[in-house]
This record gives C-alpha cells, structure tokens and sequence, in this order.
C-alpha cells in the first residue's frame, strides 16, 4: 500500500472529522450518521478508520474518566 498523498490525508481527516462532529451532535447515534461514515470509510485506509474508531473510543472514555463519571474497569484473580 502506498503512503497517502496530503490531499488523500486531508480529504481522511476532512472526512473524519465531520463524521465525529455528527456523532457528537447526535450523542452518539450512529445510525444518524451514516452517510458521513461512508464518506469516512471511503476517504481513508480501512487501518486508519481501525485506528480512528479506536482513538475516538478512547478519548470519550478519558473525558468520561476525567469528569468522576466512569471508573477503571476491576480485574479479579483468576484462582
């Protein structure tokens, strides 16, 4: 796979952005955003919608976590 181009880089990042901004809007609803999420599907590497997807997972959980409003997840000892 070739690395992209800044053009594809920004048209990705354009792409995500507005599908985040949707999300947000719509507390997370996806299904009000699905054309947004084809367009974001379709302007970046599946690796980078992977990455995306994950990261934008963990800075809700970090915004959460840092407002007192979710807690670590508590392992038991497996006996």
């Amino acid at each position: 796979m070739a690395a992209p181009t800044m053009k594809e880089r920004q048209a990705c990042w354009g792409a995500r952005d507005e599908y985040w901004k949707c999300l947000d809007e719509n507390t997370d609803d996806a299904s009000q955003c699905k054309k947004l999420r084809s367009s974001f599907e379709s302007s970046c590497p599946q690796q980078w919608v992977k990455y995306f997807d994950k990261r934008r997972d963990f800075l809700k959980f970090k915004e959460e976590f840092e407002a007192g409003k979710s807690q670590p997840l508590k392992r038991t000892a497996k006996s």
